[in-house]
């Protein structure tokens, strides 16, 4: 008899396993939309399909007067916001985690200091960034830093402060400098990390924008979904979060897709 636990779907078993939740979910949602919408067909809390497909091809649409188009110019300042601070976060991770997984002297002046920004509520410290840094993109972008980096900066320096000590005396032994051994022995090893701790970051990245922005900004997902909240625009507000989701998802298997592509070494094949 087989156990539950050693049973290994397929390709396709793994693709109908993982379908099937989503499905249901979709199914749940269109029978109560339709089950609301026979009591009232005015009902707001869950739009139809169809008013969801006209409200995004609205959003879609350039706008007469000023040609814009809603949609592309809330994903592109979005984009352009997450892309600079994860950028930024992703360089500083990797000289901190390195610096302070490595280096003793790092891990005792930098590591405390760290852990210490770790613990805060990166939205507590927004009206201070607004106050310091005004409500342009700067603010934006620093919460998101702020957000992600120290959390990735201790998940990093972990990382590389396991690294076995045996690799270390050995470069060593062999002439290696500090410099070399954090370029040839402790940075190929951290580079598979980096990526990934990037990843499992991208969720906190997307509530600290969408918070930034639905406070103090005049274009960007966030901002558009708390500007027609008001209005119960429920069949903007859902699509626009569905299409964040596909963001982020898109997002999160590119990375993982280049994290398996250059560093296959550290993704060994689970037997099947």
């Amino acid at each position: 008899m087989r156990r539950l636990l050693n049973v290994r779907p397929s390709g396709g078993g793994r693709l109908f396993l993982g379908l099937v939740p989503i499905l249901a979910l979709v199914l749940i949602y269109l029978v109560a939309s339709a089950a609301r919408h026979a009591d009232n067909p005015r009902d707001k809390i869950l739009p139809t399909p169809a008013a969801m497909a006209a409200a995004v091809k609205i959003m879609a649409t350039p706008d007469p007067r000023t040609g814009e188009v809603a949609l592309a110019a809330d994903t592109t300042a979005s984009l352009r916001r997450l892309g600079v601070a994860l950028t930024l976060a992703t360089v500083t991770t990797l000289i901190l985690g390195l610096g302070i997984g490595l280096i003793p002297v790092g891990r005792a002046g930098m590591g405390p200091l760290v852990a210490a920004v770790a613990v805060v509520p990166p939205v507590a410290v927004l009206p201070i960034l607004f106050i310091v840094f005004g409500l342009g993109e700067t603010a934006k972008i620093a919460l998101v830093f702020i957000g992600v980096t120290p959390i990735m900066v201790r998940d990093l320096a972990g990382h590389v402060a396991a690294i076995p000590e045996e690799q270390i005396i050995k470069a060593q032994t062999l002439g290696a400098s500090t410099w070399q051994v954090l370029l040839r022995v402790a940075l190929p090893q951290a580079m598979p990390r980096l990526i990934e701790v990037l990843r499992l970051s991208l969720c906190s990245a997307w509530v600290y924008l969408i918070s930034a922005e639905a406070i103090a900004a005049d274009v960007g997902l966030g901002y558009r979904i708390f500007l027609v909240r008001r209005y119960l625009a429920m069949d903007v507000i859902l699509p626009y979060v569905l299409w964040i989701s596909l963001l982020a998802v898109a997002m999160d298997v590119g990375l993982n897709a280049l994290n398996r592509g250059v560093f296959g070494w550290a993704h060994p094949r689970v037997a099947k």
